[in-house]
């Protein structure tokens, strides 16, 4: 990877942007077993070149994903993806390793980092882990130098970021997982909790234009990008959360996150190129998003197809679409953008915490915890 350019950062330094994508992105693909995922997910980041995407004097944040306080399958980073990581990184020489976890308005990351066993591994390899909506954590204002499809005009008093962020390398650990407003949610998303903070909610709307938005900024900040992506369980239904689960066995690495989600997509059953972020992305010469361009290494995923649903709601879900795209569209403001706002995160919290994980998810969580998976995730 070669850097051409470099961007401004809130305070004056400057971080270099990586090289434009070329013809053909490399996805890992790679099937693991609960004894061998550790060493898997090495082998995985090492067939998708990892070395070439992260500068090794840099500083390298970890992107952990916390999509519920609460432990699900295919919800959240999972223990043995972060072990993974962050053993491969530490054994070929990356130093100044920084998990970074985000809160949302619904999800609590304190929480979330202990209930999903995070910051067990986190204590093993001695690393201290950043809460970003939290002190010392500071945000800062940043002027993007890509035109930015939608966020200039959602903020219009500015973009603010971590200021932690510029110059460092990051390495998304998203799962796979189906998702209400986006139909899948992978390492682009995976960006949406960091860059943002407690407003994100407030691009829910245009969520596809969003998530182009931040990668043109993560490739303004960021060194080098990077991404594994956890299919040990995989997500089905109304995602993120009111899952059902599948065992699936599979890591995902790239550099590209355009490709890693394409590659996600497809295995999962969908159409990349009918998915907004993905077409957008790659229209933008961000990433690839055309599988038939994508260098595939290890496993054989061309006659892959899990025929995962995305297209079913909660209660929670059909709700807000009709806030952002049905007939409560000129309420939105006012709904979700004022001092009444409160009463969103309260009816999200009664449905997911209150009704759904103690009628439906609780025994779900019981039966993946018989799995290897499970047994494994209990070791920790």
């Amino acid at each position: 990877m070669t850097s051409t350019s470099h961007a401004r950062n809130p305070v004056g330094a400057a971080a270099p942007a990586p090289a434009a994508t070329s013809a053909r992105s490399k996805v890992a693909v790679v099937r693991t077993t609960p004894e061998t995922v550790v060493e898997d997910v090495g082998r995985a980041m090492r067939l998708a070149d990892y070395e070439s995407a992260l500068v090794k004097d840099a500083a390298t944040l970890l992107k952990v994903n916390i999509s519920w306080q609460h432990y699900y399958p295919a919800c959240s980073t999972t223990p043995w993806q972060l072990d993974g990581v962050i053993s491969a990184l530490k054994g070929d020489g990356y130093g100044d390793l920084i998990p970074a976890h985000n809160g949302t308005v619904v999800v609590d990351p304190h929480e979330g980092a202990a209930s999903n066993k995070h910051d067990v591994v986190e204590a093993k390899h001695g690393l201290e882990s950043v809460f970003l909506d939290y002190p010392p954590v500071k945000w800062v204002p940043y002027a993007p130098r890509a035109r930015m499809l939608v966020l200039d005009g959602i903020f219009p008093e500015g973009i603010h970021i971590p200021e932690m962020f510029v110059g460092k390398n990051i390495v998304h650990l998203p799962t796979m997982k189906t998702h209400v407003f986006t139909t899948i949610t992978g390492a682009m998303k995976n960006a949406f909790g960091g860059l943002l903070n407690y407003r994100r909610h407030w691009t829910h709307s245009v969520i596809h234009e969003t998530l182009v938005d931040l990668l043109s900024i993560q490739r303004e900040i960021h060194p080098g990008i990077f991404a594994v992506t956890d299919g040990s369980f995989v997500g089905d239904g109304p995602g993120p959360r009111a899952m059902r689960w599948h065992v699936k066995n599979i890591i995902l690495a790239s550099a590209d996150q355009v490709a890693i989600d394409a590659v996600q997509a497809k295995m999962m059953g969908f159409d990349p190129m009918s998915i907004g972020f993905i077409r957008l992305a790659h229209e933008m010469g961000l990433g690839n998003g055309d599988v038939d361009r994508i260098e595939v290494v290890g496993e054989d995923i061309s006659e892959v197809n899990w025929r995962l649903r995305s297209s079913e709601n909660t209660f929670a879900s059909r709700g807000q679409k009709l806030i952002y795209w049905g007939p409560l569209k000129p309420l939105e403001n006012a709904l979700l953008r004022s001092p009444i706002v409160p009463w969103a995160f309260l009816a999200s919290n009664l449905y997911h915490n209150g009704y759904w994980l103690r009628m439906v998810g609780r025994n779900r969580v019981r039966a993946a915890m018989k799995t290897g998976w499970g047994r494994l995730f209990e070791s920790y």
